[in-house]
């Protein structure tokens, strides 16, 4: 009775990790608010309350004839969501709980699975948002049109994956180096509300000002994913293949250096802060 129970088939394997997988997702969606429902319905509040904001500040500046031609929620959320998503899973990844947190005292946890289900709870509960919002836009105002939803749907995914490769690296890099990760990491996020390019269409803008984005992964996908929304639109200045490779490269990196880390940590590194 003292024993653990050990997965003999790879089958029992899988299952044992998406059991482990779904508590934790579970975990992390809940920390808000004791309530699930709760939980859930505070953070598609935040996610409603960006795209409210960005729209009456949009409006009351008069950038609105600077967008796309055709629906502006639809231009805006292209932008919104595919920054919150990115930003909310790096800061996600980087805040999962480390080797040397008291859940992996527990013989089945390890950092993967924590890894793995604050990436997938921030996806669910952005996804989540997006639909509630465009369900609500469509049956209480006006039918939207989105022109390939499931391309546009595989940028939001890239973006997840950016925020993934990007956190990884900061993940890696936390233990050894915590005050410099916390600043990275908030400065990033910070930056990302202008250099992720949600507030500009790439193609009217002058090379210089493209020089000064197209370093960013998230700005590919914010203009690539617009290229999916509208049929009028074509991105020229952007491309799939650049953020899908730099997040491989970046999370194979963090993946490399939070194993190193997985073997030298030690409770005693936090003791002096």
């Amino acid at each position: 009775m003292f024993q653990q129970s050990v997965p003999r088939t790879t089958i029992q394997s899988a299952v044992n990790i998406a059991e482990l997988v779904y508590h934790s997702i579970v975990r992390n969606v809940r920390k808000s608010h004791g309530n699930a429902i709760l939980s859930i319905l505070i953070n598609m509040l935040q996610a409603f309350i960006f795209v409210i904001a960005f729209y009456v500040m949009f409006t009351v500046l008069g950038l609105r004839s600077a967008a796309l031609r055709g629906d502006f929620l639809i231009y805006l959320m292209s932008g919104i969501f595919l920054f919150l998503t990115h930003t909310k899973t790096l800061g996600a990844v980087v805040g999962s709980e480390g080797p040397s947190s008291p859940m992996m005292k527990h013989a089945p946890m390890n950092t993967i699975i924590s890894i793995i289900s604050a990436a997938l709870g921030t996806l669910y509960i952005q996804v989540l948002s997006l639909f509630a919002i465009l369900f609500i836009y469509h049956a209480a105002v006006t039918p939207i049109e989105i022109d390939d939803p499931i391309g546009a749907f595989g940028m939001l995914l890239l973006a997840w994956f950016a925020g993934i490769g990007i956190g990884m690296v900061l993940l890696a890099l936390k233990p050894w180096f915590p005050t410099f990760v916390s600043i990275a990491s908030t400065v990033y996020q910070r930056a990302n509300m202008i250099a992720s390019g949600k507030m500009f269409v790439a193609n009217t803008l002058p090379t210089f000002m493209l020089n000064m984005f197209d370093w960013n992964p998230l700005f590919h996908c914010i203009d690539q994913a617009r290229g999916y929304a509208f049929i009028n639109y074509y991105p020229r200045n952007s491309t799939i293949t650049y953020p899908l490779v730099v997040a491989t490269i970046l999370l194979m990196l963090g993946l490399m250096g939070e194993f190193y880390t997985r073997k030298h940590v030690s409770v005693s590194w936090g003791a002096r802060r």
